[in-house]
C-alpha cells in the first residue's frame, strides 16, 4: 500500500521510500541510465535491432519512463526497446496516477502507462508503446518466480532497483542474483543505487564485475557491473548473436481471419513489410466473420497452463483493442460479462475462484442481487462479473489491425503449395506466387491442406449464432449474459444469441435445429431473459467454422523450431526409451526449415488470444523478449503436441 511523507511516495509494506527525496527523477537518470550508458548504446542501434533492459521492482514505474523517453529521443528509427519488469505488489490505479503526477515532463508517457494499467493481470502483462517501437513486459510475481521464465542470454542491462535490501532481501538473494545472470547477454551491464557489500560479493558471485561509482544526492555511492564470461565460465554466447537479433525485412502471412490480421499487425509494426492473403475476396470472412462477438475469459481455479494463457491473454487483448479500436458503440463496447453460477459445475468453479484474490478491475464474485443490478435484469444467480468484457465487431477489429502501411494485402488468392526458397519462402496458388524471408500460417483449419501441417490435429468446428429482436422488456439487458450460451444487449433492436458448437463439420449452411439449441441454451440458464424475449424468432444468423486441436490450447510459434532437439532417453527405472522435447543436445536435430510459424486453433477464444499469439510470434523472428513466460511458450509451441500425436501440453 502507498503511502505519502513529505510529500513523496512510501511503501508501508517496506517501510522505504520509492526514490530519493533530492530527484527521483534525476536519480533515476543518474543511476540507471547514466549507469548503464543507454544514451551512447541506444544511439549505437541499427535499423532492425533490439535492445533489452531487466528490472526488479517496478514501483511507480519512474525508471520505465525515463528509459522510454531517452530511447524515443536517441534511438534511431527502426530500432526498437524492451524492457522486462518484475512487481509483486502492484500499485492501484489512483496510487499510480498519484505517484506519476509528480513529473510534469513525463505526463504524456505517464498517461498513456496509466491507461494500460488499468488493463493489468495477475502474471505477465505486454504492452506495446510509441507505435510499437517500445515493449513493456511486467511480470506480476515474485521476482524468484518470473526470473527462470526469461529466456537465457537476453537482456542487455539491468535496473537493480527492489528497495533497501535490508528491507527487502528476498529481492537480492543468490538466487535472485544467479536468475539475473542467468538471463544476461555477455557484456551485459548492470547499476544499483545500493552499496551493501553482500550485495556487491553476490553479484561478484554471480559473474558479474563490479565497481563503486559516485551515487546521487545524499547517497554518496553506488554500484554499477557488467557481466564478465571469463568469470561466468561460458564457451561462447548462448543467446542469439547480434547479426541473428535482426528483424527481417519481409514476412507472408497466410489468413486473414483475426488471427492473421494480428499477426500481421505486430509484424508491421516491428518494421517488417507483410504480405497478408486471404483466400476469400475480403478479411475476416470465416470464423472471424460474426456481426458481434463477446470477449469472453473463462479459466478454473487450477489455472493451469491454458488458464494462464487466456488470463494473460485477456489484459494484452483489451490493451490492443484500447490501442487499434476505440470505444465506440458501433465497433466496441464494455458493457461488462457476467458468467452465472447456472448450474452446479459452474457453481463449484466460482466457488473456488472465489477464495484467491483477484484486482477489481479484473473480476468480481458477485451475488445473484448484485448480478441484477449489473446487468440491468432479475437474475436468479451470481456468478463472475468482468467489468472489462463486452463485445466488439470482429470484422472491424480485423480491418483495423490490417490497416497498416507496411501490410499489404493479397485477397481472393488461396495459396495450395508453401516452399522453401534460398532465401526464404515461396507462398503459391492458382495465378500467383509471393516470396519473402519468414511465413506465418494462421488459415485454420484449412492449414492441414499444406504439406507442412498435414500432420498436424486440427479440428473444424461449425458454429452457429442467432439474431433475435429486442423487445421492451429484453432492451433493459446491458451487459452480456453467459452460461452454456451467450447473449449480448441489444445494439439497433438486435440481440446476438450463441453459440453451438460441431466437431467436425465445416457446412456454413442456417440450421433450424441450431437455432432451437441457442435459444434452449437461454431458457434453459437465463429464464428471465428468455421470458422478456417472449415469442421472438431468430430473424437471422450465421455460421462459420472455427479451429480446434485436442485439449483446446492454440499452436503457436515456430514450426519445430531449428533449436528444439528431440533425443532418445531412457524411462527413469527402466530401459526402454521414449521421445523428450527441448532436450538441447547436438546430436539427433528435428530436420527442420527454419523461418516457418503458425497461429493456429483458437478456437471460441480467438478474440482473446490472437493479440498474444501474434506478440509471440513476432518476438520469436526478431530475436527480441517474448511477451509469455517460457512455460507458457512450451504449452503453445507446435512441434511437441505434433510427435506425441496430438496430445496437448495443457
Amino acid at each position: 500500500m502507498l503511502d505519502w511523507q513529505d510529500g513523496q511516495p512510501f511503501s508501508k509494506r517496506y517501510g522505504d521510500v520509492y526514490f530519493s527525496a533530492d530527484s527521483g527523477l534525476e536519480e533515476t537518470r543518474h543511476v540507471f541510465l547514466q549507469g548503464n550508458h543507454l544514451a551512447e548504446r541506444f544511439a549505437a542501434l541499427s535499423a532492425g535491432e533490439s535492445f533489452c533492459i531487466g528490472e526488479t521492482g517496478f514501483g511507480t514505474g519512474l525508471n520505465f519512463l525515463c528509459a522510454w523517453q531517452l530511447f524515443e529521443r536517441v534511438a534511431p528509427p527502426g530500432a526498437s526497446l524492451d524492457y522486462f519488469s518484475v512487481e509483486k505488489f502492484p500499485l492501484s490505479d489512483d496510487e499510480l496516477r498519484a505517484a506519476l503526477a509528480l513529473w510534469p515532463e513525463l505526463a504524456a508517457q505517464a498517461g498513456i502507462l496509466i491507461a494500460r494499467w488499468h488493463r493489468r493481470v495477475p502474471g505477465w502483462n505486454r504492452w506495446s508503446f510509441a507505435g510499437g517501437r517500445v515493449r513493456l513486459t511486467l511480470a506480476m510475481e515474485d521476482v524468484e518466480q518470473a526470473l527462470p521464465q526469461l529466456p537465457a542470454c537476453c537482456v542487455d542491462a539491468w535496473f537493480l532497483d527492489g528497495f533497501s535490501p535490508a528491507k527487502n532481501p528476498e529481492m537480492w538473494s543468490d538466487a535472485v542474483l544467479a536468475g539475473i545472470a542467468r538471463a544476461s547477454r555477455d557484456g551485459a551491464t548492470l547499476a544499483t543505487y545500493t552499496c551493501a557489500g553482500w550485495v556487491r560479493r553476490g553479484l561478484q558471485q554471480a559473474g558479474f564485475d563490479v565497481e563503486r561509482a559516485e551515487g546521487f544526492g545524499r547517497k554518496r555511492e553506488m554500484v554499477r557491473g557488467y557481466l564478465s564470461s571469463v568469470r561466468t565460465g561460458r564457451l561462447a554466447q548462448q543467446g542469439v548473436s547480434k547479426h541473428e537479433r535482426k528483424t527481417p525485412d519481409t514476412a507472408i502471412v497466410i489468413g486473414g481471419g483475426i488471427a492473421g490480421c494480428a499477426a500481421a499487425h505486430a509484424l508491421a509494426q516491428r518494421g517488417i513489410h507483410v504480405t497478408l492473403i486471404e483466400r476469400a475476396s475480403q478479411l475476416a470472412t470465416a470464423g472471424s466473420g460474426n456481426p458481434r462477438g463477446i470477449l469472453h475469459a473463462r479459466f478454473g481455479a487450477g489455472m493451469n497452463a491454458l488458464h494462464r494463457f487466456v488470463l494473460a491473454a485477456y489484459g494484452h487483448a483489451l490493451a490492443l483493442l484500447d490501442e487499434a479500436v476505440p470505444t465506440d458503440r458501433a465497433l466496441r463496447s464494455e458493457c461488462g460479462l457476467l458468467q452465472l453460477a447456472a448450474t452446479e459445475a459452474e457453481a463449484k468453479r466460482i466457488g473456488k475462484l472465489s477464495v484467491q484474490e483477484w484486482p477489481a478491475h479484473l473480476l468480481q464474485v458477485v451475488d445473484a442481487a448484485k448480478a441484477s443490478e449489473l446487468v440491468g435484469m432479475e437474475m436468479a444467480h451470481g456468478g463472475l462479473w468482468f467489468p472489462a468484457g463486452g463485445w466488439v465487431v470482429p470484422p472491424q477489429v480485423c480491418a483495423r489491425l490490417a490497416d497498416h502501411p507496411l501490410i499489404a494485402q493479397r485477397l481472393g488468392c488461396e495459396v495450395t503449395a508453401l516452399e522453401r526458397t534460398a532465401s526464404g519462402w515461396r507462398a503459391s496458388g492458382e495465378g500467383f506466387a509471393v516470396e519473402a524471408e519468414q511465413v506465418v500460417v494462421c488459415s485454420g483449419h484449412q492449414a492441414k491442406n499444406l504439406s507442412q501441417f498435414a500432420a498436424f490435429p486440427l479440428q473444424a468446428v461449425r458454429g452457429q449464432i442467432s439474431i433475435l429482436p429486442a423487445t421492451a422488456a429484453s432492451e433493459s439487458l446491458h451487459a452480456v449474459l453467459c452460461a452454456e450460451g451467450y447473449c449480448a444487449p441489444a445494439v439497433e433492436g438486435l440481440h446476438v444469441v450463441g453459440a453451438t458448437s460441431t466437431f467436425d463439420d465445416a457446412a456454413t449452411d442456417l440450421r433450424e435445429a441450431d437455432h432451437c439449441d441457442n435459444l434452449v441454451k437461454i431458457a434453459a440458464h437465463m429464464p428471465v431473459l428468455h421470458q422478456a424475449l417472449g415469442d421472438a424468432k431468430p430473424l437471422a444468423g450465421r455460421a462459420g467454422v472455427r479451429c480446434s486441436v485436442p485439449g483446446a490450447t492454440p499452436l503457436v510459434g515456430e514450426v519445430a523450431p531449428p533449436t528444439r532437439y528431440w533425443q532418445s532417453q531412457p524411462v527413469a527405472g527402466g530401459g526402454a526409451e521414449q521421445s523428450l522435447p527441448h532436450q538441447r543436445t547436438p546430436s539427433h536435430r528435428v530436420a527442420t526449415a527454419p523461418g516457418l510459424y503458425c497461429s493456429l486453433a483458437h478456437g471460441t477464444r480467438g478474440l482473446l488470444t490472437a493479440g498474444i499469439a501474434g506478440e509471440v510470434i513476432a518476438a520469436a523472428m526478431c530475436g527480441q523478449l517474448p511477451p509469455l513466460p517460457q512455460s507458457l511458450l512450451d504449452a503453445l509451441a507446435p512441434l511437441p503436441r505434433v510427435r506425441n500425436k496430438g496430445k496437448c501440453a495443457a
